[in-house]
């Protein structure tokens, strides 16, 4: 039987995790966490906040918002940050038996607050590749520490190509498989630019699939469209209707430029960017392509398939359970992953209970409870 595998759960980094495991002479570019002067923690870079370090519940999202307006009341928070975290939020021996009791055998385990700053930290690409390199570090202890049930996914910023590389070695030699990226311009090319094509082949080299993942990354519609306080907003407004929308921008920009093509053992992952999006997207994928191809002479570049052929075959998305994983499999193919989100307040701690009240079935949907997720870990 195929292994049960959550492909979305978060470990939260320590106060001290980026300091402890970046290169020594980067330490002055390390994160922290540390209390205002009321006692809530922030994710911090030189002294300046970069946004609130939340304890979160699954189902308790209310908690989060009140939690803010008590801060800006001037009240003091209602916890104190480092009892309130349960040893399985951070420690792998713990989320390994969280895991076995929530009925999984697997988990992939994304960065906690690592989805709060790279965008606030691309002014410094130093900066962002000693972070990301220090929780990449980190991951190779958790796979050791993991027993082959726990697959952290690294962090990479594509904006130095030498850098990338080095860092798919390592990870690919730590048994890391999976790492997340942004869908962004990178210094101002399409993830398609011939520029990029070096380090797409050093993501089929080292055998590590991409994932793009719900994070503040830099930005596809200009800054004026979002107006939250972004010192106190955890997620934007706007950028949540709009969730899947710089994905199927990338993804889009990847197939139609040719490098899916190009590169067939490249495997995309899409999570926690919804998944109801796809069957629309994929019907106006094949017709946009096709009408363009016509009315312009020709295509953007030679492809030997339909466009949504090179997504069904190298993409595997995340698919909630309220998003009825059964009714998308009918409409687009068997390439929808389970997720849990755990331990975010929007996730749950129920995952095969709530899939199962939508009628999904491990013996019936075996690639939705674990098959497309192993297939991005390359089993």
């Amino acid at each position: 039987m195929t292994a049960i595998i959550d492909c979305d759960q978060h470990l939260y980094e320590s106060r001290t995790l980026w300091r402890d495991h970046c290169d020594p002479g980067q330490r002055d570019e390390a994160l922290n966490i540390e209390d205002d002067e009321l006692g809530y923690p922030w994710i911090t870079w030189r002294g300046k906040r970069l946004g609130m370090a939340d304890v979160q519940l699954p189902g308790e999202t209310d908690v989060l918002g009140e939690r803010r307006n008590r801060r800006i009341a001037g009240e003091p928070p209602d916890y104190v940050y480092d009892e309130a975290l349960p040893p399985d939020y951070w420690e792998p021996a713990a989320r390994l038996d969280r895991i076995r009791k929530m009925g999984l055998d697997q988990a992939m385990l994304f960065p906690n607050f690592g989805l709060l700053w790279e965008r606030r930290l691309s002014s410094s690409l130093p900066a962002l590749k000693a972070n990301m390199g220090a929780w990449n570090r980190w991951c190779a202890t958790v796979v050791a520490d993991g027993g082959g049930a726990l697959h952290p996914v690294a962090h990479l910023t594509l904006r130095d190509a030498d850098w990338v590389d080095a860092q798919l070695a390592d990870l690919a030699a730590a048994g890391v498989h999976t790492a997340m990226i942004a869908p962004a311009l990178v210094d101002g090319k399409p993830l398609s630019h011939p520029d990029h094509d070096r380090i797409w082949a050093s993501f089929v080299e080292h055998d590590v699939a991409p994932c793009f993942h719900v994070a503040d990354q830099p930005r596809v519609f200009e800054d004026g469209w979002y107006t939250d306080d972004e010192e106190i907003a955890l997620v934007n407004t706007v950028e949540s209707v709009f969730l899947y929308t710089p994905v199927a921008l990338a993804i889009t920009d990847l197939i139609v430029n040719g490098t899916l093509e190009q590169h067939p053992g490249l495997r995309l992952g899409v999570v926690e960017l919804s998944a109801i999006w796809v069957p629309l997207y994929l019907l106006m994928l094949d017709g946009s392509v096709r009408f363009t191809s016509k009315l312009n002479g020709k295509m953007v570049a030679p492809l030997s398939m339909e466009p949504s052929e090179y997504f069904r075959r190298q993409v595997r998305v995340a698919a909630f359970s309220y998003e009825q994983p059964s009714k998308l499999m009918h409409q687009s193919g068997d390439l929808f992953m389970a997720c849990s989100d755990y331990p975010h307040s929007e996730g749950t701690a129920t995952i095969l209970q709530d899939y199962e009240a939508q009628r999904c079935d491990p013996a019936d949907q075996p690639n939705l409870y674990g098959g497309n997720a192993q297939v991005l870990l390359g089993v």
